[in-house]
């Protein structure tokens, strides 16, 4: 089956048209400032250059349609389409064919993660109505994590408002979590029961996984808690909040700009939100930009431990993402800072860049480290095809 993928953000749009047998790619691309002026949209095909056409695309709508013209000269036949959305909430445990009930509920659960639901629930009822002889899937963020132990998940907030307003962790990056460990499994075997699977990039979460089965994860409610990102504060005292608003006068929208978008690497440092740019900035001495990596390593190494405490133990670790794929400097930190767990990484094997799944640990290492791509492309095609093929 031939599989559209789309991942529908408040002004974005990107895509990826693939085949789930040999998983080829025939297609992908983006769409940009939708409903913004500059608005274009970034096409590749496969054994093709990258094209950057600009046109005007006032909405969703105009944003999809352009696709679909353009995936006509690629000339290859549709069997379904699979929409990664952000928040599944309360009723999504898996995946889920678009229904008009699945789809109200993407949108009564859209109040968790607003910048993301309600465009991408707009962009599936835009393709069921331009295109109702194809199917299509919802693939939630948050369903991997739904079946973690109640221990885990559940708040120490009184049961009525936990219950009435369904306040629990949710966790986020699950379709790549649950892509890494179908990918170590299959490349270790019986070797890895116990894994901690590191997705760091602009937005960063860890999670436990014991045999398949998501035992933990560090991003909470929403994707502001656990480590430090880009632009997230990650973990703080929620009395902060009070403070800022009571003795600061910053109102709540404020404090939620704030601790989104002003926060994390990008407000330690000083200088950008972007490791590299970070990691460069260290080189040349600036001690913010230093300091930004230290607490980076540290508060990812200390959730590591975390993560490791939920399932009883360890014997895996895989980096993925934009930062755990491409920043050997950022992993071989918070490995150091895992030595005393028996952590050792080849230093050679750290530096080296490949887009294939690779063992970057010591023969000796306690724990397996691993870098590991991921795929939440793949893995959404895959529940398209389960759920329509």
């Amino acid at each position: 089956m031939n599989v559209l993928v789309i991942n529908a953000g408040s002004s974005s749009l990107k895509y990826q048209l693939l085949d789930v047998d040999t998983r080829e790619v025939y297609a992908k691309g983006n769409c940009e400032r939708i409903g913004i002026d500059g608005s274009f949209v970034g096409h590749e095909e496969m054994g093709g250059e990258k094209q950057k056409l600009e046109v005007a695309l006032p909405d969703h709508k105009t944003a999809i349609k352009y696709v679909f013209d353009i995936l006509k000269t690629v000339d290859k036949p549709i069997g379904g389409i699979g929409h990664r959305v952000v928040q599944g909430g309360w009723y999504f445990p898996e995946s889920a064919v678009v229904t008009d009930e699945t789809l109200a509920q993407v949108r009564e659960v859209a109040p968790l993660a607003p910048l993301h639901n309600y465009a991408e629930a707009d962009v599936i009822e835009i393709c069921r109505d331009m295109f109702p002889e194809l199917g299509n899937v919802i693939v939630p963020d948050t369903a991997f994590h739904y079946h973690m132990p109640e221990r885990a998940w559940r708040y120490a907030l009184p049961r009525d408002v936990v219950d009435k307003y369904h306040v629990r962790k949710y966790g986020a990056h699950g379709t790549s979590h649950r892509f890494i460990w179908r990918t170590v499994h299959e490349l270790m075997g019986d070797k890895t029961h116990k894994l901690v699977s590191c997705h760091l990039g602009s937005g960063a979460s860890l999670c436990a996984i014991e045999d398949g089965q998501c035992m933990d994860t560090t991003m909470g409610l929403t994707p502001l808690d656990g480590l430090i990102m880009g632009t997230r504060t990650g973990t703080v005292d929620p009395a902060t909040v009070f403070y800022l608003n009571r003795v600061g006068g910053y109102s709540i929208d404020e404090i939620d700009t704030m601790m989104n978008k002003q926060s994390g690497l990008l407000a330690i440092s000083g200088v950008s939100s972007d490791s590299r740019d970070i990691e460069d900035g260290a080189a040349k001495g600036d001690a913010n930009c230093q300091m930004a990596l230290d607490m980076f390593y540290y508060r990812t190494a200390q959730l590591f431990a975390e993560m490791a405490a939920s399932m009883e133990g360890v014997d895996t670790m895989a980096f993925t993402a934009g930062i755990g794929e491409n920043a050997p400097e950022m992993r071989a930190g918070v490995a150091n800072r895992l030595a005393w767990m028996g952590v050792k990484i080849d230093d050679e094997k750290n530096a080296i860049r490949s887009d294939e799944p690779r063992v970057i640990s010591t023969p000796d290492s306690a724990i397996t480290v691993m870098v590991v791509p991921t795929n939440e492309e793949y893995m959404i095609a895959l529940d398209v095809e389960e759920l329509l093929g």
